[in-house]
């Protein structure tokens, strides 16, 4: 299964092995093995095959019979910490069709492997459904109803649990048959064009969309809004949309907003032919319902693609299976998020900020003045340099770059050394000649204080589009750095990250091989060297951070340009602070010698948020023993954002008050407060002081511990 790794197991779990015997021809050999583990402290295996893991570690399992033998090498993991389904939603169209789903398990490192069916124990209403093991490490689904029905399946695996939908039946929902097409309006992104009712559509009134995209050379919309949004009521699976082509070729998209006011963006093919086709467009599982249209748009963003067009667009329809509920999925939160005190803490420090997106023609704007606000941050914490991660300019014009450049001369002028990577609207579809022109490279390698830094031009939305070169670049590196002793640790920049953490998972690199040919050799050079390596991406409009194979990656977010997320999901406007350690030769050896564990531990990142303002809440008065939440909020305009993960906060507190678990709070602690819980609990009568600190700016209130005779008066 993706991400599966079956060569992997989890301490306590199985994996079943099967050995194949061939004769001189390569013919098959009837026979059964006998089976063995050259590391038993590490694993067992029975007579059938299946290894039960002991501990961390690895271990060669070998099969035998007739003097004929083959070994298999399997890494015994960290203990299991989550499991997640490789689908959170199985949809059976039809009463009688089947489906498949899986179980994933990951450590504290990232590091996955499926979970074999027998481990798993499978909760859910066997009236309803019938789930089996398909005898190929996952389960087979089916509906034991001749009508729509809907359910849970809970499967648990290790001590954890998660929780898929399975739904039988579709309805098909009409959404918009366009009969109020005359009240929809135009608007456009360096296009012109119109909408208008007409009669010629698929069935009765339809929208005619005209557009004109010779108006320029970088990315062009045209976008078809009706009077107000449409809400769909139930959860869509997908949605269709007959469409009357032109033959151009233009992108369309059908844009929703969810129930957390996110944008989901829903592709369909470019338009290459003529005359009506249904088209579907499918919603990504875990959009937050419900959902609402809020508008049409064609776009074309290959700079030398010109022309125009027209379009009729009739009859869009959900298709709704029945509705159930899923019970809301934590965030996983990463430690490499850590409050200012850490990442300070670090040898030394370096800034990111990306995705500002202005445009010279409007110097004053207030994206502008947010990027400005940004540099003047990022310049006052004084780190050793500055990564621009891409997207600094939105249209990528010559006048763009060069305004670009202006800025951050004024800003940071001799002060701050600064490295500018590009991202996809410094070309805006199409060539990067402009940024190189202005900024040198788009690819480049340098070394500072012992960690080799490999940016990568990935302005084309993949890694191929920056040149076979840059491919073989970074392989080169990591293999010069592996055998350099005065380089520690190996960080990677790009501006498209391999992965995208929100549900659309639209902005990651398009070709998944490529993402898995990063992650591949990173994992690798971090197991093998026992040296740190880590990627940072930007792009999605969200700050994140995750680890892969025991491998660090940050995602950051905007700096000037709307967030394209929930604020409770990374959603927000800074900047981050990356501290870094150098890996000494005894780290290194360790982190070889164990590489299932957290080690090497030299990375941390501080996300910068932009606070407008702070606000922070505790109960007003607790008595010994009681406890309630103390919760801070970041207010950016009107944007709330909460003080959780991936927000780097420093809590802190008068001596009368214990930060960290309750367990260790000592005699002279009035309360305790616990970050990761942002549980406040009363120990004994008295007052005490809670403050916050979130990028350089501190809340903090005052509280007290009563008795009940306090209370009482």
């Amino acid at each position: 299964m993706l991400g599966g790794h079956p060569e992997r197991v989890f301490p306590g779990l199985t994996r079943r092995l099967t050995a194949a015997g061939y004769d001189e021809t390569y013919g098959p050999a009837a026979g059964a093995p006998h089976w063995r583990t050259l590391r038993p402290s590490v694993g067992r295996v029975d007579e059938d095959g299946v290894f039960r893991a002991r501990r961390s570690g690895t271990t060669d399992v070998r099969a035998e019979r007739a003097g004929a033998a083959g070994d298999i090498r399997l890494t015994v993991l960290d203990d299991l910490a989550r499991i997640e389904p490789t689908t959170r939603r199985v949809s059976l169209a039809v009463p009688g069709a089947a489906g498949t789903f899986g179980i994933l398990g990951l450590d504290a490192q990232g590091n996955s492997a499926p979970i074999e069916p027998s481990d798993v124990r499978l909760d859910y209403d066997k009236e309803l459904f019938d789930v089996r093991d398909d005898g190929r490490g996952s389960f087979t689904v089916s509906a034991r109803t001749a009508g729509s029905t809907a359910g849970r399946v809970t499967a648990t695996a290790g001590g954890v649990s998660t929780t898929l939908a399975v739904s039988v039946g579709l309805a098909e929902q009409a959404v918009t048959g366009f009969d109020d097409a005359g009240s929809w309006t135009f608007t456009q992104a360096r296009a012109t064009g119109s909408v208008a009712a007409t009669p010629d559509g698929h069935d009765g009134t339809g929208l005619h969309l005209a557009y004109d995209f010779t108006r320029s050379t970088a990315t062009r919309a045209a976008y078809a809004n009706p009077p107000q949004r449409i809400t769909v009521a139930g959860q869509p699976q997908s949605f269709t949309l007959w469409i009357k082509g032109d033959g151009n070729g233009a992108w369309p998209t059908l844009h929703l907003k969810d129930a957390a006011g996110s944008d989901q963006l829903l592709r369909g093919p470019y338009i290459t032919w003529t005359g009506w086709r249904q088209v579907k467009f499918d919603v990504p599982q875990g959009a937050a319902t419900p959902l609402a249209v809020h508008r049409f748009y064609l776009a074309e963003t290959a700079a030398n693609r010109q022309y125009t067009g027209g379009i009729v667009i009739d009859g869009l329809d959900a298709q709704v299976p029945p509705a159930v509920d899923l019970p809301r999925v934590p965030p996983v939160v990463d430690p490499l998020i850590d409050p200012a005190a850490v990442t300070e803490g670090r040898d030394w420090q370096f800034a990111v900020m990306s995705d500002a997106q202005f445009v010279a023609r409007a110097p004053d704007s207030p994206i502008v003045a947010q990027a400005r606000r940004t540099l003047r941050e990022i310049k006052a914490a004084r780190p050793d340099f500055l990564v621009v991660n891409g997207d600094l300019v939105d249209e990528g014009s010559p006048a763009d770059l060069a305004f670009a450049r202006r800025v951050l001369d004024e800003e940071l002028g001799d002060d701050l050394p600064w490295y500018y990577v590009p991202g996809n609207h410094e070309v805006m579809g199409g060539k990067i000649d402009n940024f190189v022109a202005e900024f040198g490279p788009a690819q480049r390698t340098f070394d500072h204080r012992g960690t080799r830094f490999v940016t990568l031009d990935t302005s084309s939305l993949t890694l191929r589009g920056g040149g076979l070169a840059q491919i073989k670049e970074l392989r080169a590196q990591l293999d010069a750095a592996a055998a350099d002793p005065g380089v520690g640790s190996v960080m990677v920049v790009e501006h498209v990250p391999p992965r995208d953490p929100t549900v659309q998972q639209a902005s990651r690199l398009g070709d998944r091989k490529e993402a898995a040919l990063i992650e591949n050799w990173l994992a690798e050079f971090r197991r093998t060297t026992g040296k740190g390596a880590a990627l940072i991406g930007s792009h999605v409009g969200v700050f994140h951070a995750a680890h892969v194979d025991g491998v660090p990656y940050l995602v950051n977010g905007n700096s000037g340009k709307a967030p394209a997320g929930p604020a409770d999901e990374g959603g927000f406007t800074g900047w981050s602070l990356v501290g870094v350690d150098d890996v000494s030769r005894a780290e290194q050896l360790s982190a070889r010698r164990a590489p299932w564990e957290a080690r090497p531990d030299w990375l941390s990142v501080q996300t910068r948020t932009h606070v407008d303002g702070l606000d922070l809440q505790a109960p007003a008065a607790l008595r010994p023993g009681e406890s309630g939440d103390a919760e801070a909020t970041v207010v950016q305009g009107t944007r709330r954002v909460p003080v959780a993960f991936p927000v780097s906060a420093d809590w802190s507190g008068s001596p009368s008050l214990h930060i960290g678990r309750v367990d260790d709070a000592r005699g002279r602690h009035v309360a305790s407060f616990d970050p990761a819980t942002g549980r406040l609990t009363a120990l004994r009568p008295g007052e005490f002081t809670l403050a916050v600190t979130v990028n350089g700016t501190t809340a903090e209130v005052r509280r007290s511990v009563v008795t009940l005779r306090d209370r009482a008066a």
